[in-house]
């Protein structure tokens, strides 16, 4: 891999890239997806406290605009001293380039995650294997799209909205691949978990066809293998993102009392090396919550500079394809964050709201789909029943035309109901499924 090529500006669907003087295309990408309909969902879907009453418990948008800005230094620090390194680039890119690039990837990394967080995208496998309503596919699809469906994939179905012509986004190739931590798909022989790249898959069969176009840009493929290599900065939004959930779910655990003041600045300072000497600030501080606040900085402040340290030191051997790991998880402090990680998984993620709320996921989310799956096929047998007719109507408009251009493909069908369920917000999930099950008509 070469940075002129992994940095390209090109974008999907386009002859030429397009440049303003104001702003980058890179910049660009960031504005698109901040306007976007699908970031703005964010607002309502669980991080880790579902349905959150206070007001500083993070939401997925928080948690993605905190990300982003982590990615965004993380970028410049890495792209400062790569420019220095390979003077070739200077002509063309900035420090700026590289902030821009991982701040737009960081900024959607969770865009595809569906109601109820990560017990949402187990709500959404379970249905197709073990619901009979979604085991009834199977003998549908082909072996690969039913991998798809079995194992909803949160990555997977961003690259799947990032990349849809309803939303107009039209991203860099650069984006896109940095967007990708995992670029192969749900079924392949070849796979190794050893690989951090390959730990889960980052596209759907309906995107298998963009998606090697990307690589093949960006000069991803691997020749010795049937798969590609990971973009050199998607390890950064990987990173941006570890950083964050692990400290500021701590953070949000203090507040909420779910871990004790002592316990929760003990783990921080376990990750604070570099800025150990600012520790004596916390007597001047009179409020736990500013407490816990600075802590957070001075933590996230250490490990974006362990990380970028790691991934300069990295550099060949990531282009080279030689090194496919989590960065958060070789730097120097990754045994403090993995107490900090047990500690959360204990205390915080455990907890009783959380559970509740995900076990309740669980019912909710194939409940909808029972019924949505059903009103899928009336549609496309254009079969009359008043219950799915009305179900249908439900649907967005372009979901039903989606369905009705293609009447013969059920995986094509499934794919767009799955876009729709997974796309709804926490509470319109909970109100929607309420209303077709006749709990509630308000």
């Amino acid at each position: 891999m070469n940075w002129l090529q992994l940095l390209s500006s090109q974008r999907t669907g386009q002859k030429q890239s397009t440049h303003e003087q104001s702003r980058s295309a890179f910049e660009q990408d960031y504005d698109r997806i901040i306007f976007s309909h699908p970031f703005r969902k964010l607002q309502d879907k669980t991080q880790v406290h579902p349905l959150p009453e206070l007001d500083f418990v993070h939401t997925r948008l928080t948690h993605s605009l905190e990300v982003s800005s982590v990615g965004r230094s993380l970028g410049k620090r890495v792209g400062e001293i790569v420019l220095r390194k390979h003077p070739e680039l200077d002509k063309k890119f900035s420090l700026f380039d590289f902030g821009a690039i991982v701040a737009a990837a960081s900024l959607a990394h969770d865009i595809g995650n569906p109601p109820f967080g990560h017990a949402g995208e187990d709500a959404i496998s379970d249905f197709f294997a073990h619901h009979h309503q979604g085991l009834s596919f199977k003998e549908k699809v082909s072996e690969v799209e039913w991998n798809d469906l079995i194992k909803f994939e949160g990555n997977a179905q961003g690259f799947r909205l990032l990349t849809k012509n309803q939303y107009g986004l039209k991203l860099t190739f650069a984006t896109l691949g940095a967007f990708t931590k995992y670029p192969c798909p749900s079924l392949f022989p070849q796979r190794d978990k050893s690989k951090r790249s390959q730990k889960k898959f980052g596209f759907f069969q309906t995107e298998k066809e963009l998606f090697e176009e990307v690589a093949m840009q960006l000069g991803l493929n691997e020749k010795t293998e049937r798969v590609s290599l990971r973009h050199p900065l998607a390890f950064l939004v990987e990173a941006a993102d570890d950083i964050c959930y692990s400290i500021i779910d701590l953070e949000d655990g203090c507040s909420l009392g779910l871990v004790s003041y002592e316990e929760a600045k003990g783990l921080f300072e376990g990750v604070i090396t570099k800025n150990k000497s600012k520790l004596g600030k916390l007597d001047q501080l009179v409020s736990q919550q500013e407490k816990i606040g600075y802590l957070r900085a001075l933590a996230i402040g250490d490990l974006m500079d362990e990380c970028s340290t790691l991934f300069l030191a990295k550099e060949d051997d990531i282009l080279a394809g030689r090194f496919d790991l989590a960065l958060a998880d070789h730097c120097p402090s990754k045994n403090a964050l993995t107490d900090i990680i047990k500690v959360s998984k204990l205390k915080i993620y455990q907890a009783r709201q959380v559970v509740e709320v995900e076990a309740a996921g669980h019912e909710v989310l194939p409940g909808l789909l029972d019924e949505f799956t059903k009103a899928g096929l009336y549609l496309m047998q254009d079969t009359k029943s008043r219950k799915y007719e009305n179900l249908q109507l439900l649907l967005p408009h372009e979901v039903q035309l989606d369905i009705k251009a293609q009447p013969e493909n059920v995986y094509f069908m499934l794919r767009s109901i799955v876009d729709f369920i997974s796309g709804l917000t926490d509470r319109h999930a909970i109100s929607l499924y309420r209303k077709i099950k006749g709990i509630s008509v308000i």
